[in-house]
């Protein structure tokens, strides 16, 4: 009984869980088995370049800005406006108790370098509607919140759970990620524009 107790706690102090209707399972490759996309291949919805391991494009971009989504606010994303600066991506759920725990300090953050950082929300594992009714409850505003319903962009930078974090300097390379602290992102923002 111990032992079920303490591996029950230590479950429910990971993470947020998942949802009692089955949601919250990564995003899969949109053929139902839960496989990622293979490294180099687009993803046929977005076209979206599903190889985050590659430096840069064709064109000279770094790879990391090859996406496109569409908001909550129902406009069109593209990637590729984030280059020219650094820029935090935070992957969140509806459902996720952590998020909505890390909301204001992320509202903050984006108010805070509105000029010089991009911030920058991707929803996922949950429907459209449920995104909205999150973020109405936490207040999110500012800055523009992705709908990422299809996993495009969660498997375009690998991620795998919600809450985590990427964070790209000017020139779109990954200099964090993963379940960071919300508290030391403005210091990771400033050594990148000091930098």
């Amino acid at each position: 009984m111990i032992i079920s107790l303490v591996v029950t706690g230590s479950v429910a102090l990971a993470g947020c869980g998942t949802p009692a209707d089955g949601e919250g399972t990564p995003p899969s490759g949109g053929d139902g088995t839960g496989a990622s996309a293979p490294a180099g291949d687009t993803d046929p919805e977005t076209g979206a370049d599903t190889d985050s391991g590659t430096d840069t494009d064709s064109g000279g971009v770094s790879a990391s800005y090859a996406f496109t989504a569409d908001t909550l606010a129902g406009d069109t994303f593209d990637g590729r406006s984030l280059a020219g600066k650094p820029a935090v991506l935070w992957f969140w759920a509806p459902w996720c108790s952590t998020c909505l725990g890390q909301a204001a300090r992320v509202n903050s953050l984006a108010a805070d370098y509105a000029e010089t950082a991009s911030v920058v929300g991707v929803a996922g594992l949950d429907g459209v509607p449920a995104m909205h009714d999150f973020v109405e409850l936490a207040k999110l505003s500012g800055f523009p919140q992705l709908a990422d319903e299809q996993g495009a962009v969660w498997r375009h930078f690998e991620i795998t759970a919600q809450s985590t974090f990427v964070v790209l300097d000017a020139d779109g390379e990954i200099v964090d990620k993963g379940h960071v602290d919300v508290d030391a992102l403005p210091g990771t923002l400033d050594r990148l524009l000091a930098g």
